[in-house]
């Protein structure tokens, strides 16, 4: 009989942990790659607690001594979602990084605990100084060969069994013997002998391949170990491999079962192995360690080069945007008509926006869940909607959808906020989403001199909330992938905060952000606005040194309704004007009749 209920579950663990000789255990949500979405056969924590977020981490203690004994921790995207998807007589909530999990483990554990970890699951990092915080209570962090979660998990599902498959040279830009000579210079550069690629979009990347292991991000569950001499190991399931991904590799890309990874691990002795410290599991540095290699720290070598788009990546998202720009146009024009009736719902418009991404013919999977969010919901930046949670949307209020799709040219991500009719928004909410506009156009326009981080342009997109004391709790861009991951580092704009990562990265020209700015308003209402935009090299006549700037990617048009036009400026108005004559340009060849129609007016000058 399965156990049914998050407590059970509990228990069972409990007993687990008991039966090893354990007095506590970490669950993540994480796989064996660090990746940001995780298989089915991955979501150990979902399974344990109930929480549906996709970031976090849960310690369980043996032996509950003061309160329930277990813990989850998360961070401020996810304060409301925790208390209501997570049973609080059984788990204390903790808000990161305010909390630490090293803190509470050392505080609550007691002297002589073992604390197990699964080491395939956390990074080497978070290992250490776990470690260390349970060592000065006197206590151990201790890795285990197996989780203790998989042994109790009595319907746990398998890992995807879907093939892998290739993605064309003429969808990639580059061959993958390009890309894994690259690769091999930069490990003789710096007197490597070896890398580790174990983040899934970068082996997808260097070897151009993608899968369908895990939702939202076209990749195959697999390993590399790349070589200086530019040959490399591909470590995948066998039941994924097809004659035609085996030309594909052709003779310099060897393939191995995944099972034979960490052994082959241990054949690197002697050697110098960079493994990057932050999608390199624990258990990676420890079989390299083992077997008397020497593990580089090291950012993984494809991360800077996958975020610079070529010129055939780039012309592919322009393509990807105008498809889906079609598609969410149609999305907008149905919301507009059907909304203000009343009897919509969150979960019905993501099915009807899900269904005109789908009438391009080239969907492959949408790049996220979508944020369909109606009224209060949409004051959470990082809402997902579900059959509990699933609100009507509401004649006379905002509704926000933030959503996206996978291309075999380009992934998209674009939040729109619009007025549901009849009557009129509030002042306030006019002149919160035109101080969101005003900050969005701030970042669209700016130019900037080479070597300018997004932590330096992140003021720009705030300044106008800020004027009015309010802000927002979240990064203002990040990176976005070709056919890949939508969150994709290492470049972001963000505020500055030590320690994370990404916000002093230079922007370069190639790379692809979000542009989001946005406002929150707990319990009453939300605002985004977030195109994609492409860095590319200005020219400034008189300029000094070299120049760079955004070229817009996302084309569909913003909510006129909710703008306060005495709020703007001319040269954004001009912005606006522009913008939304270049929208009507690429998206009117591919709509008619009514479609056409609201899209004319939607993009008539302010």
């Amino acid at each position: 009989m399965l156990m049914q209920t998050h407590e059970a579950r509990l228990d069972a663990l409990r007993q687990e942990l008991a039966r090893r000789n354990l007095d506590g255990f970490v669950v993540p949500i994480s796989d064996e790659h660090v990746s940001e979405y995780v298989g089915a056969y991955a979501q150990r924590m979902a399974w344990l607690t109930g929480f549906g977020g996709s970031a976090g981490t849960v310690a369980v203690l043996k032996d509950p001594k003061n309160g329930p004994g277990a813990a989850i921790f998360v961070d401020g995207r996810y304060t409301i979602q925790v208390r209501e998807q997570v049973d609080g007589r059984l788990y204390e909530y903790k808000s990161v990084p305010k909390d630490s999990i090293g803190a509470w483990l050392a505080e609550n554990a007691g002297e002589g605990a073992r604390v197990g970890y699964d080491p395939w699951l956390h990074t080497n990092g978070w290992a250490k100084s776990v470690g260390a915080m349970l060592a000065e209570a006197g206590a151990e962090l201790v890795p285990l060969a197996d989780n203790p979660v998989d042994a109790v998990w009595e319907d746990q599902p398998e890992p995807s069994p879907a093939v892998a498959t290739v993605q064309d040279d003429t969808l990639a830009g580059r061959s993958s013997a390009e890309k894994r000579a690259q690769v091999g210079e930069w490990l003789k550069a710096g007197k490597l002998d070896a890398a580790v690629i174990s983040a899934l979009d970068s082996v997808a990347w260097l070897l151009n391949i993608r899968g369908a292991d895990v939702d939202h991000t076209p990749v195959a569950l697999s390993y590399v170990i790349a070589h200086a001499d530019g040959t490399a190991e591909l470590f995948i399931a066998p039941e994924k491999v097809t004659p035609e991904l085996t030309r594909h590799l052709g003779n310099a890309v060897t393939v191995r079962p995944r099972s034979e990874f960490e052994a082959a691990l241990g054949s690197l002795s002697g050697k110098r192995v960079s493994v990057d410290p932050n999608y390199g599991v624990a258990a990676i540095f420890q079989a390299l360690e083992a077997a008397g290699a020497t593990p580089i720290a090291r950012q993984d070598p494809t991360i800077l080069a996958k975020a610079i788009k070529n010129p055939v990546e780039q012309q592919g998202q322009r393509d990807s945007q105008a498809r889906d720009g079609a598609a969410v146009t149609k999305f907008l024009r149905w919301v507009s008509v059907e909304a203000p009736k009343g009897g919509e719902t969150e979960l019905s418009a993501a099915a009807q926006l899900l269904a005109f991404r789908e009438q391009t013919g080239l969907l492959k999977d949408t790049s996220f869940d979508t944020i369909s969010a109606a009224g209060p919901h949409a004051a959470i930046p990082h809402y997902r909607v579900d059959e509990e949670s699933n609100l009507p949307i509401a004649p006379g209020s905002i509704f926000l959808c933030d959503s996206g799709g996978q291309f075999p040219d380009g992934t998209t991500d674009i939040t729109r906020t619009v007025w549901v009719g009849p009557g009129e928004p509030s002042q306030e909410q006019k002149d919160r989403f035109t101080r969101v506009l005003k900050g969005h156009i701030a970042i669209d326009t700016q130019t900037f001199p080479q070597g300018t981080s997004g932590a330096q342009l992140d003021t720009l997109a705030r300044q106008f909330l800020w004027m009015a004391g309010v802000d927002y709790a979240h990064g203002t861009g990040h990176g976005v992938g070709s056919f890949l991951a939508v969150h994709e580092g290492p470049q972001r704009i963000a505020k500055p905060r030590g320690g994370q990562a990404g916000t002093d990265q230079e922007l370069m020209a190639g790379m692809i952000l979000s542009n989001e700015p946005g406002y929150y308003k707990a319990g009453e209402f939300g605002i985004r606005i977030e195109n994609l935009v492409l860095v590319e090299p200005r020219e400034i006549p008189g300029g000094e040194g070299e120049w760079l700037g955004f070229e817009t990617l996302t084309l569909v048009p913003i909510d006129a309704t909710l703008v306060d036009r005495d709020m703007l400026s001319e040269a954004e108005l001009e912005w606006w004007n522009s913008y939304h004559a270049r929208v009507l340009e690429v998206l009117a060849p591919q709509l008619e009749g009514e479609d056409l129609a609201w899209l004319e007016a939607a993009c008539a000058p302010l």
